[in-house]
């Protein structure tokens, strides 16, 4: 008295085989520039949270030195 019972497959190829794009091979220098693009972005990013705990840290000096006097 067992029952089957039916489960989607959803392991089966994806739905819409035309919404994804081809894969087109890139060319070193363009791994390269790819690189170099993502590293100004995260230097830019850092340097942005430097200057902001730089700010912090001059505010807190000068609280220092207040109480200090």
């Amino acid at each position: 008295m067992a029952t089957a019972q039916k489960q989607p497959s959803t392991t089966a190829g994806p739905a819409e085989p035309a919404a994804r794009k081809a894969w087109v091979p890139k060319s070193p220098v363009d791994v390269v520039l790819e690189q170099i693009g993502k590293q100004e972005k995260r230097v830019a990013t850092l340097q942005r949270e430097l200057d902001q705990e730089k700010s912090l840290l001059v505010k807190l000096a000068k609280a220092k030195a207040a109480l200090e006097a």
